[in-house]
């Protein structure tokens, strides 16, 4: 089992920044793929950026260039810097860890933290 605590939401006006963070704990010593995920009102989850155990980066269009994932894998926390924000970056994030658990793969989810873009 591994629980996700998210934290660094909020309230920004457009343009600004923000950072998520996203620490795991429990069964952390197989965690492979770290990636943040959103959920607009009314729209499916989408993928924003995920980050392999080595490093590998993977970014959504829509925010190239404005957002950086990371990782650290001392501590099993994922970052997400999200830089020149827009209206449309509203939404609910989620942070997804892949863990390899003997031969099976398992996802797990945190609970999601508000951020929200003003005009």
């Amino acid at each position: 089992q591994v629980q996700l605590v998210e934290s660094g939401g909020g309230l920004v006006q457009a343009g600004g920044s923000l950072r998520l963070s996203c620490a795991a704990s429990g069964s952390t010593n197989s965690i492979l793929t770290m990636a943040w995920y959103r959920q607009a009102p009314g729209k499916q989850r989408e993928l924003v950026a995920r980050i392999s155990e080595g490093g590998n980066t993977n970014y959504a269009d829509s925010v190239k260039g404005r957002f950086t994932i990371s990782r650290d894998n001392a501590t099993n926390t994922v970052y997400l810097q999200m830089n020149s924000l827009k209206p449309e970056d509203t939404a609910v994030y989620y942070c997804k860890v892949v863990v390899r658990i003997l031969a099976n793969l398992y996802d797990y989810w945190g609970q999601g933290t508000q951020v929200t873009v003003s005009s």
